[in-house]
């Protein structure tokens, strides 16, 4: 009998998986290729996506923190945060290795503890953002009833009330025809024409309320906006801080950073693109900011939505009114799919972490990209007023996202590639984003403790 060599006896057994998981990468590679997933996305889609992924339901509430901070601090909260992610989005660029996406950049440098950890905070932000999306839509679309008052939506206001527009039944008709539609999309870059419209409408958005600002204040009809906070006024001087979280979440779009690189034709456009982006959207924060705080004064209310539900002295008062909200619930639509893109990814990375890419697997990506639109329907019809919760959950997952787990990224420094700027900038961004956070959270729970006595 012929005496087994050192090869058959399995000597060199350790060498079979690593072949082995050559050749599953390969298989998946070519899986990838049945689709049409080539490097071909332009940089226009890549800046109107992650304007998209930043422009959403934060831009209401932007008068309100001028209005807390006053004008020049808060134009420069807006500025200084919009730095703050364009060098933390830096950070993400070139601290990914091989990875495919955020959560694969965690996992490079803390392990499957920090890929879970970031998991969890994008699933708990992007979730908790979808469902206020519906709630909104709703509210503008088939109105709502706070404190005993009932508002109107716009369509009661036009055919009156009926059934076929209720709260419950125009939600299900926008989730099955135009919402689900856009979430079976398995690229983002196919999503770039709704996200291009989106921007469109917020900029619509930004020259009415310009336009009614300015009447309002040619007119005699509204106040000067106040340059510096009202100290004197001021019940807690830690109040000045739950301003941040607002900013810091307007400004979270990290979990669609790799997702958007890896369609473009050059992956070293996304600096340009994201660079772009928060130029545009810092201009349209700063905007809206002013102009809709200057339109309603010390009136201004958390969701200036609802000010916008109000009487204006204009002759187009009610025909501006019902545009600005109709286009607001248009934005939110639109930018749905994108949030619910990053969702779905995440939850399939923790779910199924060795399956094969999601958008290669039919069943998979049907039967959660369903599961998850019929989960937030649910949750919006069901429970219609959840602010308070996703105040202190925008105040803690967000500010992880945007600064701390970027910064912690580059202080880990796995690939040994971390400049001292570097290690510098991601020490006072952790710092910076830990002390605002800690503020804020302490001041919302005050405020509600004060609220219930």
């Amino acid at each position: 009998m012929k005496k087994p060599s050192e090869k058959d006896s399995g000597v060199n057994a350790p060498l079979l998986p690593k072949f082995r998981q050559q050749q599953q990468q390969h298989e998946e590679e070519k899986q990838e290729e049945n689709i049409p997933r080539a490097r071909s996305a332009s940089v226009s889609g890549a800046v109107f996506n992650v304007s998209t992924s930043i422009i959403g339901a934060g831009i209401m509430s932007i008068p309100a923190t001028l209005k807390v901070l006053g004008v020049l601090p808060s134009i420069i909260l807006i500025l200084f945060v919009a730095v703050l992610s364009d060098i933390s989005v830096d950070f993400l660029l070139r601290y990914t290795n091989s990875s495919k996406s955020y959560a694969g950049v965690m996992g490079e440098s803390f392990g499957k503890v920090g890929s879970v950890v970031l998991q969890v905070c994008i699933m708990v932000a992007t979730l908790g953002t979808l469902i206020i999306y519906l709630i909104i839509i709703g509210d503008v679309l088939s109105g709502s009833e706070s404190d005993g008052s009932v508002h109107l939506g716009i369509l009661q206001e036009w055919f009156g009330i009926h059934w076929w527009n209720s709260r419950a039944f125009t939600l299900f008709c926008i989730v099955i025809f135009i919402m689900l539609p856009l979430v079976l999309l398995r690229r983002v870059e196919s999503l770039r024409f709704t996200s291009a419209i989106s921007v469109f409408l917020a900029v619509v958005f930004v020259v009415i309320s310009s336009v009614m600002a300015i009447s309002a204040l040619w007119q005699g009809t509204t106040q000067t906006p106040k340059l510096l906070p009202d100290l004197a006024h001021q019940t807690n001087f830690l109040e000045l801080f739950t301003a941040v979280p607002v900013i810091v979440t307007s400004f979270t779009f990290h979990f669609n950073v790799h997702p958007i690189v890896a369609e473009l034709s050059k992956p070293s456009d996304m600096v340009s693109a994201v660079r772009i982006s928060l130029v545009l959207c810092a201009s349209i924060y700063c905007a809206v900011g002013y102009f809709g705080y200057a339109l309603f004064g010390e009136s201004t209310m958390a969701d200036i939505l609802a000010n916008f539900d109000q009487s204006l002295t204009f002759t187009l008062g009610p025909l501006l009114n019902d545009t600005v909200r109709l286009s607001y619930a248009l934005h939110l639509i639109l930018v749905f799919p994108l949030l619910n893109f990053a969702l779905r990814v995440n939850i399939d990375g923790l779910l199924f972490p060795k399956w094969p890419l999601l958008s290669t697997h039919t069943i998979r990506f049907t039967s959660l990209s369903f599961f998850l639109l019929a989960f937030i329907y649910i949750a919006a019809i069901a429970v219609p007023n959840i602010w308070y919760i996703f105040q202190f959950v925008g105040s803690t997952t967000a500010v992880c996202i945007a600064f701390v787990f970027p910064g912690a990224i580059v202080l880990r420094d796995v690939h040994g590639i971390s400049t001292r700027r570097d290690r510098i900038l991601a020490a006072v961004m952790i710092v910076l984003a830990v002390i605002a956070s800690s503020i804020a959270v302490s001041s919302n729970v005050m405020s509600l403790l004060r609220s219930n006595q």
